[in-house]
Parts: structure tokens; sequence; C-alpha cells
């Protein structure tokens, strides 16, 4: 099976081009397998990119535990990249096929390779029920998260998967490592939730780790930078327009007032490709 490995701030995916083979059989198993950073290629997970009858091309994902996921504001940003670049279809305004619709992106490309990618993930999901949590509200934000004995204080946003947002004082590994896996698989959340940990450096910037459902810690969550915007415009900590600043590298976001959707923008950049022979 041929593959290449591409990232988005450090948000790393195996991909394999479906419009030029077959999709390996047993998709879950050879999502565990190849995302193994010891005895596999090493990702946070697998995506496929697929024809589409409905846009230019499909993504279709896998977290790292084989789990399937509806979408990743980092991978469809090399899903357009790897589009673009091979030549499937040369546009610098793709659409995107998703488990959550499809989706518009604007490339930026420099000596026929794309650079930036700017993707229109919509308006955000804030009823309980769709995103889906049991926590109180519509918007859910700033409610008490009981876990373990403790109880904190979270914001719950999907922004086609769900994201559950905790703004602190300062980012430490007890929390991120500690309580992500435990929030990720709260009864409160009966499809499992990615897990935002957010220190505010200003109204315009912040600093974000993430404990992604299926994947454990990644170096950036790009559908968490914009899920992590929009609690904290809701939540007064921040404005609409917000710099997000991960391990991996930025990501700009703007919730627009214009029509509610949430405008994401960062890189994306191929690593190597390879065959796996499992």
């Amino acid at each position: 099976m041929r593959f290449t490995k591409m990232h988005g701030t450090g948000n790393d995916y195996v991909y394999v081009d479906c419009f030029n083979g077959s999709p390996p059989s047993n998709l879950p198993e050879v999502a565990r397998r190849i995302s193994d950073r010891h005895l596999g290629v090493g990702a946070d997970g697998l995506i496929l990119i697929c024809p589409s009858e409905i846009a230019d091309a499909r993504m279709r994902m896998f977290n790292a535990d084989g789990s399937e996921a509806q979408m990743c504001g980092n991978g469809i940003r090399c899903v357009a990249k790897y589009v673009y670049d091979h030549g499937i279809c040369q546009k610098e305004q793709l659409t995107i096929e998703t488990a959550n619709g499809v989706l518009p992106l604007t490339l930026v490309v420099r000596d026929q390779r794309v650079e930036q990618v700017r993707v229109d993930l919509g308006p955000p999901i804030l009823e309980a029920d769709r995103i889906p949590t049991s926590l109180p509200g519509n918007p859910v934000i700033d409610v008490e998260l009981p876990v373990d004995g403790q109880r904190f204080r979270v914001s719950a946003v999907s922004m086609g998967n769900p994201h559950c947002i905790m703004f602190v004082e300062r980012l430490s590994d007890e929390l991120v490592r500690g309580w992500g896996p435990q929030i990720e698989h709260s009864d409160c959340f009966p499809e499992r939730t990615n897990v935002e940990f957010v220190q505010v450096l200003s109204r315009a910037e912040v600093r974000q780790r993430t404990w992604e459902r299926g994947s454990g810690e990644t170096m950036a969550c790009g559908t968490g930078a914009a899920a992590v915007c929009v609690a904290g415009a809701l939540s007064q900590r921040t404005d609409r327009t917000l710099l997000v600043r991960l391990n991996g590298g930025d990501l700009a976001i703007d919730w627009s007032t214009r029509d509610d959707h949430v405008y994401k923008t960062g890189p994306a950049v191929e690593v190597f490709s390879g065959e796996w022979i499992p």
C-alpha cells in the first residue's frame, strides 16, 4: 500500500490516495498498526483521499485506536494540499466531502505548491443534544463537569466532532495527560470527546494543548482551536478573531459575525512517501 506522511501544525497522519489505488481492507486494524510510533509508520491516524460524487475529493479518517472520526481540521488542510500538489484537482478553491458535510477550502499556492489552507468549518454546533453531551445549557458554557471526585468548569462545542474546553491558569502534563483521558471517556459525552486545555494570553491569543479522542495528546487540533475560539468568545475571555498557539505551530481562527461560520487558516506539509508492507 502506497502512502504519504503529512502534517498540519504537527498533527500528523498517514494518507492513502484512493484516486490511484484501492483502499486497504480492515481499515480499523490498518489504522492501528500503521499509526504505531514504534512498530508502524507513526501517526495520529489514517486518512483516505477518495473520489466524491459531490465534491472535488472525499476525506475519510481513522484515529490511531482504529475508531472512525467525523472530521479533522488539520487533516483536511493536508488533503487539500495533496489533491492540488499531486494534480488530482488543481483549483485554488476546493471542496472536500467529510462525514460532517462538504467543506470549502481556499489554498495559498507558491511555486505550484500549497503552503497554507483556509478552511470554512461552518457554524459551531452549540445545542447540547447535537454535540452530544448531557451537560446542561444551550450553549454549554462554563458548567460543572464531575470527574472521579473532582469538579471542573468546562464548555462544550461541536465543530462536526465533540470538544470539551477547559480554561486554566497554567497548562501542565497532569491536566492534559492525567485528566484528558478521563474526561474523554466521561459519561457526560456519550460519543467520547476531544479535550482542550487552554491558557489565555490575551483577548487575541491563547495557548492550547489537546487530548484527542482516540489518539491521545496530539501536537495540534484544528477543530479544537476553532471550538476554543467559540468558547472563549461566548465566555467573554477572548475575541472572535484568535491566534491559537499549539505545540506544533500556530493557527489563525476567525468566528465571523457575517455568517456565523468559523474559519481556520494554517500550514500543510508533506513529509515523505513510502510503501506499507503489512
